[in-house]
């Protein structure tokens, strides 16, 4: 992305939605977490809140986001990144001239709407069984998150089978669906979370037909 407008849509998808950015100085490979708090589309800027206790070093500093579908990242420099008076975790700061798109996926996801329990339940042994939110969906699979605590058994390659979505009023059954990635990120409500990315392999005819009316309901209410 190269336009003003489109990088001020991207910057205010992720502010609304308050998802988590990750923040990488040269040479470290910890992230400094914080989210987009503000847009101004007009000056172009955006206020970037940090979690408590972090600090951005002076210098160029990478910036890593999921938007919808895809991975947004962009760069950003500045010798002193000065807060805003009296709020020092809040950081304005300017529109970049490029943002790049990564790993988009073949087939669209949708965020499940707020106010309808979506969960997937299913078991990965005979003692251990999980029933965890469902974060989006598409046609070729789900998100899932929850705490790393609850991760256990939930690794990238493990396949999953005779999972049971619900998702508000409708159900469907999944014969086998694989963990794809497993990404952490801090939520500023839970903490610590785990977002797991899972790829449906064995889905039934009718399965099929029931993801297709789901996300077409969540595209047009």
């Amino acid at each position: 992305m190269t336009t003003e407008d489109d990088i001020g849509d991207a910057l205010t998808l992720l502010a609304e939605h308050g998802d988590a950015i990750s923040m990488y100085a040269p040479g470290s490979r910890e992230p400094i977490f914080g989210r987009i708090l503000s847009v101004d589309p007009e000056l172009p800027h955006f206020v970037m809140e940090l979690n408590d206790g972090a600090v951005l070093p002076p210098g160029k500093i990478t910036f890593v986001s999921t938007l919808r579908s895809a991975k947004l990242q962009f760069r950003l420099s500045s010798e002193d990144w000065k807060p805003l008076p009296g709020q020092p975790l809040h950081i304005p700061m300017v529109f970049p001239e490029t943002c790049t798109v990564l790993n988009r996926r073949s087939t669209e996801r949708v965020e499940t709407p707020l106010g309808i329990t979506c969960m997937a339940l299913f078991a990965v042994s005979e003692t251990t069984e999980h029933e965890l939110p469902v974060y989006d969906i598409s046609e070729g699979g789900i998100g899932m998150h929850c705490s790393k605590n609850r991760a256990k058994g939930l690794i990238k390659g493990r396949k999953l089978q005779n999972v049971v979505l619900e998702m508000g009023e409708v159900t469907i059954e999944v014969e086998e669906m694989e963990i794809r990635f497993g990404r952490s990120f801090r939520s500023f409500l839970l903490g610590e979370q785990l977002h797991l990315g899972c790829m449906f392999t064995k889905l039934s005819p009718e399965a099929i037909a029931k993801v297709k009316n789901v996300i077409d309901q969540i595209n047009h209410p």
